[in-house]
């Protein structure tokens, strides 16, 4: 019943709108062009932002300082059960959805999807957000240059989602 569902539901969706927007006379084909020309005017606008955080990473990564800050957060996170194999996981996640997806990756090849350091990082990866991403991409693109306390509310999240998955990894899996 749920696959059946799962398979119907963006089709019925899609009817849904479609019929909302015959009942409302809105010229859907117009709308959805137009939507579509700002869209490219926002891809546009974010290059910059995009590029220079995707820059920013790749110095990080490239000039050892991922090693070195993993090397230094070792003792701590060992205490509180967390494999040092999975410290860059938790320390990209907040910067890149692709960077910590390769790392995942790379994880999962070397430890094997159903270890502990695989179901830790992909719990991970899955409890968190790359907020450093999101706030200059996005607020970049609005023309937000004062992020206030979007930045602390989103690193204390990814925080809390990393000490969640750390937690349930370690109640479930050991």
């Amino acid at each position: 019943m749920i696959d059946a569902a799962s398979v119907a539901a963006i089709p019925l969706l899609l009817a849904v709108f479609l019929g909302w927007a015959a009942l409302k006379r809105v010229k859907v084909y117009e709308v959805f062009v137009e939507g579509a020309k700002d869209g490219f005017h926002v891809a546009v606008r974010i290059i910059p932002y995009l590029v220079a955080m995707l820059v920013a990473i790749g110095i990080f990564r490239a000039s050892g300082a991922m090693e070195m800050l993993t090397a230094l957060l070792t003792p701590v996170t060992s205490w509180i059960g967390m494999p040092p194999e999975v410290v860059p996981m938790a320390l990209m996640r907040p910067l890149s959805g692709s960077g910590s997806l390769g790392i995942m990756a790379e994880l999962m090849n070397a430890h094997g999807p159903d270890s502990v350091i695989g179901v830790m990082a992909s719990t991970m990866y899955g409890s968190s957000e790359t907020t450093l991403y999101v706030l200059a991409v996005y607020f970049g693109a609005a023309g937000i240059r004062n992020v206030r306390h979007a930045l602390a509310a989103g690193i204390i999240a990814d925080v809390a989602g990393m000490l969640a998955a750390i937690w349930i990894v370690n109640l479930l899996f050991r």
